[in-house]
């Protein structure tokens, strides 16, 4: 029996209690549970709707209103359910550490705009879904939390709004969706993805072909030592492998070799003087040009700090920078030209947006109209400037490539870019592969790109290979000097490659399916067009539920035995064995039989089975 099983039945109206700290807690009931939604007495009218979705799903509709503008206290969702069956917690910022986490531990969840997700999962021991919970706030601030309490060994789960300080407003209207579904965990969070693409204000922006190409990255290859001249001979050798874009990262800006911003903010380009002819000369190698930029900070030797004096949200301790407020119709207009003008005066094809999260109110930040400000939230002016920023650049190109790096990741900024990447992880494979895992959970058709990759040269290539093969079901982004590498890494890195861009719509738009959060997904599949292509990371079986026409095993291990387990049926098939440098290591007839199936693969090495 499911006990955590929900429906919360159709019902409009109010049902409260009023406590002694002035505070009215209003009970929503329900079959499994209550929530209790507690706020300021008096503060606003407070009226609610529930939608029954299918079984076991629904929204609910809360809706605010007020009969004088009002700065809203904090409005605090609550609720408790039974801790049977559950192994973990999921959201989107937790990486490797999905374990349950006690009540005193503080909101696991904080997001808006340009931080996180608004969403968090309850899963239990099969990768079952027990409960999972995602607004659909995706501008302003909600914080979330779901928990173990020690005292009852219960549950204790809440989301809050209005937890930092908000501009006065008459009204205020958002949604909250309860999944309890008896299903996988991962297909639950794709479905949270869709809800979200389904409030006008939050429609994903396109992806144009070219978010779905490797990419190769400047970044730990050449941090701020850019050379031009190597640069080009990159793009010359990564255009032979697969690569079709060039991101150039922070240090084509300024001469300053510190990782500081101290001269950032004037976006000219000192290291590079001639960036039109340099574009130029990358894009006869074949290659496309990207080209990084800090979005808020502005440094304290730039000439755009005397410029903008009076107009930042907050000193960036520690960089020799300031956050410029984009509540100021002046700082947006700013930005919007130095993207408009870099893309037409240098022809650039793209932008990777980088620190859109150190965009956000602190204690002192007065949240008025006040001194020439057209917004009083900082949220809200962050949203105008990005919707603006994307809506200007599409218009001089509508295929412009914008990434954004996680944590800016939620789906307020599926509105703004293509591409979202995973978080710096140099040389990690795991955690690359956790990261770019969780954001395909939540991120729709948006391109999910791999933190860059980098490994030691001296590492043997079946070694190397592991940076590859974890990031199989991203774009990969290559970040390493490719005339520096081993001519056996040269060889992996171009096997992989190819068999990457000739499988990127399995890889991507497949079925998706990732199990065992806990263990750091040891198994993540996809299935497109009877093709089946399977990354396997650790040592355990990979079960086959249906034997499609063509199934790929690619084995992210470090050992060679591959376990196959077919469910039902049988089926004959040509499989072919390849090394990480893509040699034939067998060939031979084989049939898959009901039951386990066991095959012999090198380290880092691809099974292939074709259908006879």
């Amino acid at each position: 029996m499911r006990v955590m099983i929900i429906c919360i039945y159709s019902l409009i109206g109010f049902l409260f209690v009023i406590n002694a700290n002035a505070q009215e807690i209003i009970s929503i009931p329900t079959q499994n549970i209550e929530i209790e939604v507690v706020r300021d007495v008096n503060e606003w009218e407070l009226s609610w709707s529930v939608k029954q979705l299918e079984k076991d799903l629904v929204q609910l509709d809360l809706a605010f209103k007020g009969s004088k503008p009002i700065s809203p206290s904090k409005v605090l969702l609550k609720w408790k359910t039974t801790a049977y069956g559950i192994a973990g917690i999921w959201h989107p910022v937790l990486g490797t550490n999905k374990s349950i986490k006690p009540d005193w531990a503080g909101d696991m969840i904080k997001s808006r705009a340009a931080v996180n997700a608004p969403v968090f999962s309850y899963f239990a021991h099969d990768d079952s879904n027990l409960l999972t919970v995602a607004s659909s706030e995706g501008v302003n601030t909600v914080s979330m939390h779901g928990s173990i309490r020690e005292e009852d060994a219960q549950l204790h789960s809440r989301l809050s709004l209005f937890t930092e300080s908000m501009p006065a407003m008459t009204s205020y209207k958002t949604s909250v969706l309860i999944d309890a579904r008896s299903i996988s965990f991962d297909q639950t969070l794709q479905r949270v993805a869709k809800w979200w693409e389904s409030f006008e204000g939050l429609k994903p922006a396109s992806v144009p072909d070219l978010a779905r190409y490797p990419m190769y990255s400047t970044w730990y290859s050449y941090h701020q030592s850019i050379v031009t001249e190597e640069l080009i001979a990159e793009c010359e050798k990564s255009y032979q492998l697969g690569y079709r874009t060039i991101i150039v990262d922070d240090g084509w800006q300024t001469l300053d070799g510190n990782r500081g911003y101290a001269f950032t903010g004037d976006w000219k380009p000192d290291r590079i003087p001639d960036m039109a002819g340099f574009v130029d000369d990358v894009h006869k190698t074949g290659m496309k040009f990207m080209l990084w930029y800090s979005v808020p900070f502005v440094g304290i030797k730039s000439e755009a700090y005397e410029r903008f004096k009076g107009k930042f949200l907050f000193e960036r301790t520690g960089l020799d920078a300031f956050v410029l407020d984009p509540r100021y119709p002046e700082v947006r207009q700013y930005l919007i030209d130095i993207y408009k003008n870099a893309l037409t005066e240098w022809d650039l094809d793209g932008f990777k947006l980088d620190f859109i999260d150190d965009f956000h109110a602190v204690d002192d930040t007065e949240l008025t109209l006040d001194d020439g400000r057209d917004f009083a939230s900082v949220n809200e002016a962050v949203d105008r400037m990005m919707t603006d920023i994307i809506k200007e650049l599409k218009a001089l190109d509508p295929d412009v490539l914008i990434e954004f790096r996680q944590r800016y990741i939620g789906p307020a900024m599926r509105k703004y870019g293509n591409m979202f990447r995973a978080a710096d992880c140099p040389n990690d494979a795991v955690t690359n592969r956790v990261r770019i895992t969780d954001l395909r959970l939540i991120s729709g058709n948006t391109a999910v790109h791999s933190d860059m990759l980098m490994w030691d040269k001296n590492e043997p290539v079946e070694t190397a290979a592991l940076q590859l093969l974890n990031i199989m079901f991203s774009v990969p982004q290559l970040s390493v000097r490719l005339d520096d590498i081993p001519e056996d890494h040269l060889k992996m890195v171009a096997f992989y490659t190819d068999y990457w861009n000739k499988n990127k719509e399995v890889l991507l738009d497949g079925k998706f399916s990732a199990i065992q959060p806990l263990a750091s997904y040891p198994i993540i599949s996809s299935t497109h067009n009877d093709h089946q292509i399977v990354g396997l990371y650790g040592d355990r079986w990979v079960d086959l539920k249906n034997l499609t026409n063509q199934v790929d095993i690619i084995n992210g291990k470090t050992s060679s035995d591959v376990l196959l387990k077919v469910t039902s049926g049988e089926r004959k098939y040509e499989s072919v064995v390849y090394n990480s440098v893509g040699e034939v290591v067998s060939s031979r007839s084989v049939l898959l039989k009901e039951g386990i199936n066991g095959f012999t693969v090198p380290p880092s090495g691809l099974l292939t089975l074709n259908a006879k």
